[in-house]
């Protein structure tokens, strides 16, 4: 089926599952900005709406609900995506100190947010669709599965510490990391060998001796493979 098909099953679907203020925040809410977002930038790019949920419910620190346009669900994370109209953000001086304290709410639990401008979509939707292909690009080349999950390429202890390396400064001792993780520092030294093994990391030695005491992280902070 083509996008309008599969859009009106995704909307109703959506729909369908939801109830009382729910409900009506989707049928205020997936207006004329967020289906030109869907036809134009999300539909060219995924050809498909699994895991993407319109008018996502997100309750702040203060348990109060709210909706963001779009997020999208995938290997355990998630991201938002906001359509931002000039009239309805930029000249309300309260109305815009919310939505970036609502941004940064969102970034504090983990969720990595993306702002559209409608007049960007609406006049340049193709140089708007080749920058959300370079933020999803490592989602769009990873191996997701039809329920929306990732399969794994690496195991727990490697993620954890190619994560590790990431939080300082890409860099890994491994006797700090067996500290922080509680694991022996054999086992550490083990997998930081074999994330050597699959270009992940390399090294470094020290001085005249040669002797490998930390590791570098070469990959992308945004890797799936951190997932």
């Amino acid at each position: 089926m083509g996008f309008e098909d599969e859009h009106e099953k995704w909307y109703h679907m959506h729909l369908s599952k939801r109830s009382g203020e729910r409900k009506d925040a989707l049928r205020r809410g997936h207006g004329f900005g967020n289906q030109l977002f869907v036809e134009k930038i999300w539909w060219p790019l995924m050809g498909h709406f699994e895991g993407l949920h319109p008018e996502y419910e997100v309750k702040d620190s203060r348990g109060k609900s709210y909706f963001v346009d779009f997020l999208w669900k995938v290997g355990g994370h998630g991201i938002v995506f906001e359509i931002m109209d000039f009239g309805s953000h930029g000249q309300d001086r309260t109305k815009y100190r919310m939505d970036l304290n609502r941004a940064l709410y969102l970034q504090s639990q983990q969720y990595q947010y993306v702002a559209i401008p409608l007049d960007e979509l609406k006049e340049n939707p193709r140089s708007v669709k080749n920058l959300i292909r370079q933020i999803l690009a490592p989602y769009l080349s990873a191996d997701i599965r039809q329920d929306g999950h990732m399969s794994r390429r690496y195991g727990k202890i490697e993620r954890e510490l190619m994560r590790l390396a990431i939080r300082q400064n890409r860099v890994l001792r491994p006797a700090k990391a067996a500290k922080e993780l509680e694991l022996h520092k054999s086992t550490i030294i083990k997998y930081c060998r074999i994330l050597v093994e699959k270009g992940k990391f390399r090294a470094v030695p020290a001085g005249r001796s040669g002797r490998v005491n930390r590791y570098e992280y070469l990959g992308s902070v945004h890797s799936a493979d951190l997932l």
